[in-house]
């Protein structure tokens, strides 16, 4: 039976919406408008005048849960990391591998392609951010893992059968060639740990190249006589950024700068969350470093970042009072934008009919009180993992 949800503030293309109601038939929106003209032959749950996003979608998840997908490159860790996220508004998700061996690349395409075959909610693809990277910006990653992009690995990050992958490499790294073929085979190309120059940039993005992963974190910075990966990114109106706000990768006056200088449209949310997340945690290994959790930052011993505690509901709320944005603007960053940039915007990111059900119901603090997946709500996807439930097979 379909089920109508009244009562709530609706988030639409033009804003807030109060007195709107959404009618869900299976997976999708099938309606969104007066309650009156929606009620027929429905199930109907009242929204106490709560907030109704669109779901958010992260493209940078390290980990959650308790669990960091590196070391848990199988069905049942995604299953943890998006369970984890969920719980803060997370609808749709890119389980991220920081550089590593090509092995365990291997390993994480076939665990997301088998998560996906197994209906876990909210698994949209695979992020491989390394290990074609630059070790001058390496950040937390381990520069003994960096490699050339060859045809090995090419054929390797061009494998996954089911849902998109998003690739992170320093432009120097490889060629415009090659960044060109693994944009014609279906990959999403984004630079992060990079130390090129402004030229290179252009030259990537030319070639296809449509991102940026975490803009100023572990990149050429922009200077008077060398734009650097920042000032590409900067100069450039059509790529998307992704940028993480916390507090602590980048100050919130530099983001407010960068606001200025490209369309908002062409920015988006990202945690770069670690274990932590959804979890107690104030510790965790990472490759045989022993991460702290301080202040809400994640740091090695010398005070290196390494991913962050950060959740998509807190990345929407520190967008509002740290940079100024409106509650449709901040939520725009965390739904409709990231679902372009994957190519997914016909079906996902926005409270419309034809759209996926994938839904957050919020409080006016941003804390999430449900949040629906293809129609699934949080206590009936809860109920379907409780033990004796069958659950997607093991990679």
């Amino acid at each position: 039976m379909d089920l109508v949800l009244l009562n709530g503030r609706v988030m639409t293309d033009r804003g807030l919406v109060e007195g709107l109601a959404v009618r869900l038939k299976g997976d999708r929106i099938a309606a969104v408008g007066a309650a009156e003209t929606l009620l027929g032959g429905a199930r109907t749950r009242d929204l106490g005048g709560a907030l109704l996003l669109p779901g958010f979608i992260d493209t940078q998840v390290n980990g959650g849960g308790g669990v960091l997908f590196n070391d848990q490159p199988s069905v049942e860790g995604i299953a943890a990391i998006a369970a984890a996220h969920r719980r803060f508004g997370t609808t749709g998700l890119l389980p991220t591998l920081i550089s590593d061996d090509l092995s365990v690349v291997a390993e994480a395409v076939e665990a997301t392609d088998a998560a996906i075959a197994a209906g876990i909610p909210g698994v949209l693809g695979l992020h491989i951010e390394g290990p074609f990277l630059n070790a001058k910006r390496k950040g937390i990653h381990d520069a003994g893992k960096f490699r050339r992009l060859d045809q090995d690995a090419f054929d390797l990050v061009t494998a996954l059968n089911s849902g998109r992958t998003l690739v992170t490499l320093a432009p120097e790294a490889t060629t415009p060639d090659v960044i060109a073929r693994l944009v014609q085979a279906g990959v999403v190309v984004a630079a992060g740990h990079t130390n090129a120059h402004y030229g290179t940039v252009r030259h990537a993005l030319e070639a296809g190249m449509t991102g940026f992963t975490h803009l100023f974190n572990a990149m050429s910075p922009l200077t008077s006589r060398e734009p650097g990966v920042v000032g590409a990114a900067l100069e450039d109106q059509t790529a998307w950024a992704g940028i993480i706000v916390d507090g602590r990768h980048v100050d919130p006056v530099v983001l407010k700068l960068a606001l200025r200088c490209r369309p908002l449209e062409r920015f988006m949310l990202v945690t770069d969350a670690m274990p932590c997340v959804g979890t107690a945690l104030q510790s965790f290994e990472l490759q045989g470093k022993t991460i702290t959790v301080k202040n809400g930052a994640c740091v090695d011993e010398h005070g290196t970042l390494a991913g962050s505690a950060l959740d998509m509901a807190a990345a929407v709320r520190n967008a509002v009072q740290m940079l100024g944005l409106s509650l449709q603007e901040a939520s725009r960053l965390a739904s409709r934008n990231p679902a372009e940039f994957l190519g997914l915007d016909h079906e996902r990111g926005r409270i419309a009919p034809g759209y996926l059900a994938d839904l957050v119901l919020a409080d006016d603090d941003l804390g999430v009180l449900d949040t629906w997946i293809a129609g699934v709500d949080s206590a009936a996807a809860d109920s379907a993992l409780r033990p004796g439930a069958r659950r997607g097979g093991r990679a």
